[in-house]
């Protein structure tokens, strides 16, 4: 069985829309695109070993606006994600069918994402892809979180986590804390949630 990894940039309160510039999803009249690149060459410099793992050319899942902002950009410039154009893109999407994009897959379904998690090969990494990603939750078909997370909130934008995923546990495997004050986070799935009370 392949792994999910969902990797987000998200804020203080959850949000993770347009985290890369001003015009990369004004959706809902979100003013703030571009909130996470005044803390990048700080984090960057604390955090290169955890970044260096963040691009680590994987197949890559991906929800349809997030497949077409990537498809415009990377081939491009793939100097500065090496592999990025030669890995697998798998795209899910009920309207798109095509790409000129080389090695890219459909899929339709949700049935269609289980049926490759299930199958044979590397880690499948989820970048953006809001939409996807909250269905991913609600399936339980996220093995992993890789969360990169701001010191700010913005009050509005989508969301990471909407209200109809699953309960779920997981695990801290690693961290780091940057001096601009970015918290770089692993989580595993670790089974289901847990509960007590304190003192007890």
């Amino acid at each position: 069985m392949r792994k999910i990894i969902v990797q987000e940039f998200i804020t203080l309160d959850g949000v993770m829309q347009a985290p890369g510039g001003p015009e990369e999803d004004e959706s809902g009249g979100f003013k703030y695109g571009g909130w996470a690149a005044p803390y990048f060459a700080e984090a960057d410099a604390a955090a290169g070993d955890f970044m260096a793992k963040w691009m680590q050319s994987t197949d890559i899942l991906l929800g349809r606006k997030t497949f077409e902002i990537f498809a415009d950009y990377w081939p491009k410039h793939a100097d500065m994600w090496p592999g990025i154009n030669d890995v697998t893109k798998y795209c899910a999407s009920t309207t798109l069918d095509k790409s000129d994009w080389q090695n890219t897959v459909f899929l339709k379904t949700v049935d269609d994402i289980k049926k490759l998690r299930d199958s044979d090969g590397s880690d499948i990494k989820v970048h953006g892809s809001g939409d996807l990603a909250r269905t991913l939750f609600k399936y339980d078909l996220v093995d992993e979180l890789c969360l990169m997370t701001f010191p700010i909130t913005l009050g509005v934008g989508k969301r990471l986590f909407g209200e109809d995923g699953i309960a779920a546990a997981f695990t801290l495997t690693d961290s780091v804390v940057t001096p601009n004050g970015v918290i770089f986070a692993n989580y595993k799935r670790a089974g289901e949630v847990k509960t007590g009370t304190v003192g007890d």
